[in-house]
């Protein structure tokens, strides 16, 4: 259990960056050759890395094991592909879960090239892709998607994903853990929402700019990371979009 209460703000310049050709991307925590000892996690996140991908490209098949990956569209369209015959476009207010289990390989690509009077137009995609741990390995593969932009257009808190028996029958998505449940929100300029309390929160402003109850302006790209705490209030100063993670249980060491 923790005792201890911390808001650790998080700076969007200060993530770690990959960038190449096709893709820009920024770690939240440690991710491939991104290495740092001390910020491996918080809670039972392990990856929280926002990803913009040039149409027409994307990550080739890869593998993936013992994890839950949600992914979260903010703008344009991805395609995903796996190996247990599962293949759909993932675009804004979708929900998006694959359980990886005992072994999954996946490919999610830029497919935004289309023909539109004559011309072919395309954009990139930008989305966030969050990792959590499940409760058991070894389990079956496995992958579910929801259109929730319904409810997320209603300025409130809309759980996204959870595996916490409280959310049964207001989860757009499951995971497999009984300890986590993300949330998010879509504000217009003066909206606000407050966080849930628990031992662990990791809060993330993917667009826009917020003020954060006793911490002041969160801008596009920060992060927070709350221990023993909650309860504050996110107010929107802009048009904004917000994740935020919910997690009763952190992992060992």
């Amino acid at each position: 259990m923790t005792t201890a209460t911390a808001v650790d703000i998080r700076r969007a310049d200060d993530r770690a960056k990959t960038k190449i050709a096709w893709l820009d991307s920024k770690h939240s925590f440690s991710f491939g050759h991104h290495y740092e000892p001390d910020n491996t996690h918080h809670g039972l996140l392990l990856v929280n890395n926002d990803d913009i991908v040039k149409p027409g490209s994307g990550f080739d098949t890869h593998p993936h094991r013992d994890m839950e990956i949600i992914t979260w569209v903010l703008r344009g369209s991805l395609v995903h592909q796996d190996s247990t015959g599962h293949s759909g476009v993932i675009y804004p207010g979708l929900a998006q879960r694959m359980s990886a289990g005992k072994g999954i390989l996946h490919s999610e690509k830029n497919d935004s090239w289309r023909l539109t009077g004559g011309e072919n137009h395309s954009e990139p995609v930008h989305f966030v892709q969050m990792w959590v741990v499940p409760d058991e390995s070894g389990i079956t593969p496995g992958y579910q998607q929801l259109e929730i932009d319904d409810e997320l257009m209603r300025g409130k808190l809309v759980t996204i994903a959870s595996g916490m028996p409280e959310h049964q029958g207001e989860t757009a998505i499951g995971i497999r853990n009984k300890y986590a449940a993300l949330h998010g929100a879509r504000l217009q300029a003066g909206e606000s929402v407050q966080l849930p309390e628990a031992p662990y929160l990791h809060l993330f402003v993917p667009r826009g700019e917020v003020t954060l109850e006793g911490a002041g302006a969160l801008h596009e790209g920060d992060a927070v990371r709350f221990t023993a705490s909650g309860g504050q209030r996110v107010t929107a100063t802009t048009p904004s979009e917000i994740l935020v993670w919910e997690m009763h249980a952190g992992l060992a060491g």
